[in-house]
């Protein structure tokens, strides 16, 4: 069953001979528990692919579908709504607060929603466990690595349980071993939690680990693979797609 789907998404920037075509046409969809990595060359719409998804900016023309829910048709409220509910967002800087603990971090979502902070902390206190992060609680993000942080926004982003999860350029500002640690724990999030990924990733490393690998190019999708062999194939796979 499809979480997410796409019709026919187009987004243009600009009008007249100043107008770009970011997006053209992209119809996609995207299973519940599905771990989609989005390649391609830097300008092929990617970002915006990503934004159209997540409620944050609006399409042209074309549809976007989550959980049988047309974002098109939303009031702001309601659109305000399901991103919290229903959208965990992870970004390539971990947009942690300085001053607040790894565990404040993860609880700020439901804090910010009026539940009380014992709940929040609660929840906030099992999801850095999920994550490898149980003897992180009480430290800032300057006591943290970058991929610990990293893990934290990825704590944050799961922490109203929803269905997806957006990862834009998720390992972009980690060393190797914590790229790859991320990346596989995006795939026990998928694999082990139910929750699709969508995640855009320029390193055919990273994007090994997905599910499937969409290709866009100019706007369009350019091709989609399926991955089901060792990692080191899936590799070469995603290598080859983007050249």
């Amino acid at each position: 069953m499809s979480l997410i789907q796409t019709e026919k998404l187009t987004k243009i920037y600009g009008q007249g001979a100043t107008a770009v075509t970011a997006l053209d046409g992209v119809s996609l969809s995207v299973e519940a528990g599905e771990f989609v990595a989005v390649m391609g060359p830097s300008g092929c719409g990617k970002s915006t692919l990503m934004h159209l998804l997540g409620g944050l900016d609006n399409p042209t023309s074309g549809r976007v579908i989550i959980d049988n829910q047309a974002l098109d048709g939303l009031s702001d409220s309601a659109l305000t709504e399901l991103r919290r509910r229903k959208i965990g967002f992870i970004f390539q800087f971990f947009n942690l607060i300085p001053v607040l603990t790894a565990q404040e971090n993860t609880a700020l979502p439901i804090t910010l929603d009026g539940k009380p902070a014992s709940d929040a902390n609660a929840k906030a206190a099992e999801l850095l466990k999920k994550v490898g992060l149980s003897d992180k609680l009480n430290s800032r993000p300057d006591q943290l690595s970058g991929g610990q942080q990293q893990r934290v926004a990825i704590a944050r982003a799961l922490v109203y349980e929803p269905a997806l999860i957006l990862a834009d350029e998720p390992t972009g500002n980690l060393d190797t071993r914590a790229s790859d640690e991320i990346a596989g724990l995006l795939r026990q999030v998928a694999n082990e939690w139910g929750r699709s990924v969508v995640m855009v990733t320029h390193d055919p490393r990273i994007a090994a680990y997905a599910d499937r690998i969409v290709f866009l190019k100019d706007g369009i999708i350019a091709d989609q693979t399926r991955l089901n062999g060792s990692r080191e194939h899936n590799q070469q796979i995603a290598a080859a797609g983007i050249r």
